[in-house]
């Protein structure tokens, strides 16, 4: 009796599995953080979202924007001296690194120091190197913003501080962390574990770990062995904040978590959330190349070539790789949407030419590659000479009616 049971919850799963789109894809992250989004670092799709054009506080991940505005106007060698202005006001419970007025670091210290360390007092130091003071650094950073299209932001200071008039959102921030990644110095920046800063004209040697655990083997469930780069911040008002980097399987991807509020003391929401986002974005997604460079498209007939080279293969030009979801893998064939030439194809044609284009519409988005000609198309004798045969009749018929013309 039990065994026929049994056949028949085995029979019924069956069933199920085989009538069913079954996946065993990872589920939609269940998140603590009140914002968020995931982004491939290529095309900026989005491939999870949560309340990602909500303003938001983004706390110190707004030294993101002050370091590739530095690292753009400034120079990694030069040699800033500290200003009383610029550390003096800064209240207690924010972090710095305890830099001293009159203390001599080159930007690439501060800059190191401003990462890793997410240091308040160096966010205003380099805000007055690179502009000459807070207010009008602010307005450089809203003038990038403008650049980038970042709509829904607004910078005060450089650091992050609370101010109700600094505010972001979870796509800005991602689309903006998109920009400095491009940027060689700040990948590197932002992807150090540690910093020291050497001895200074009135400080001892200072070294720093950084505060995005991701990176830091050490830190037990918050590590990630994917991360290669990010920025944390907190403040009372922002809670905790993340933009984050990680890459697997030649699939970059940038995650934001804002507004993190820890369900418990010591339990770091803000990277368990992001690392669940992540695992969420490699296990759901992949980038495929439907068409690779110099494969053959279609074969065309140049109709007035010779017969040797009438017969053309048309090339892709480049590759289109796209990333989308195994779901829509599973479910969708992809195949070439449209294959468009140039008009009035003729001989000659040359190795390499452009020749048209061929169009894929994937998932609600044209890709397309240029066609090449595969090799040099050689004009038909016979049709030139049957032109110059019919170009010389005219002229013949011409002078003739001339001539007939005179003797009148």
């Amino acid at each position: 009796m039990i065994f026929k049971r049994l056949k028949y919850f085995i029979f019924i799963f069956i069933f199920i599995v085989s009538f069913s789109n079954f996946s065993f894809a990872a589920d939609i992250p269940n998140i603590a953080s009140e914002a968020a989004i995931l982004i491939d670092s290529s095309e900026e799709k989005v491939l999870y979202s949560k309340n990602e054009d909500q303003k938001m506080y983004p706390a110190s991940i707004t030294k993101i924007m002050t370091a590739i505005i530095t690292i753009e106007n400034g120079n990694l060698n030069d040699v800033v001296t500290v200003p009383s202005d610029a550390v003096n006001s800064i209240p207690a419970g924010y972090a710095i690194a305890d830099l001293k007025p009159g203390e001599k670091l080159t930007v690439n210290q501060l800059l190191q120091v401003l990462m890793v360390h997410s240091a308040n007092d160096a966010a205003n130091v380099l805000a007055f190197y690179a502009s000459g003071s807070i207010e009008s650094f602010a307005e450089l950073m809203n003038k990038k913003c403008q650049e980038l299209g970042l709509n829904n932001t607004h910078f005060v200071n450089p650091s992050g501080m609370h101010n109700e008039n600094h505010y972001s959102t979870a796509r800005d921030i991602a689309v903006l962390m998109k920009y400095c990644m491009e940027n060689v110095t700040f990948r590197r920046l932002a992807s150090l574990k540690s910093c020291t800063i050497p001895v200074t004209n009135v400080s001892p040697e200072r070294t720093f770990a950084n505060t995005n655990h991701l990176l830091i083997e050490s830190s037990g469930n918050d590590y990630y062995e994917y991360a290669i780069a990010g920025k944390t911040g907190f403040t009372t008002e922002a809670g905790n904040c993340l933009v984050s980097v990680a890459s697997k399987n030649d699939l970059e991807l940038i995650c934001v978590v804002l507004g993190c509020r820890n369900a418990q003391a010591n339990v770091s929401n803000k990277f368990i959330d992001s690392k669940n986002i992540f695992e969420y974005g490699f296990n759901n997604f992949e980038k495929i190349t439907f068409l690779k460079q110099g494969s053959t498209v279609s074969t065309i007939s140049v109709s007035n070539a010779t017969e040797e080279t009438k017969s053309l293969d048309l090339v892709a030009e480049s590759d289109i790789t796209v990333l989308l979801s195994k779901e829509y893998l599973e479910n969708n064939e992809v195949e070439p949407t449209s294959i468009e030439l140039n008009s009035d194809l003729r001989a000659p044609i040359s190795q390499g030419q452009v020749v048209g284009k061929v169009v894929y519409n994937i998932d609600g988005t044209d890709y397309y590659s240029n066609l090449l000609a595969c090799k040099s198309v050689i004009p038909s004798q016979s049709l030139a000479l049957v032109l110059e045969i019919l170009a010389l009749v005219f002229i013949l018929i011409i002078l003739l009616k001339l001539l007939l013309h005179k003797k009148r």
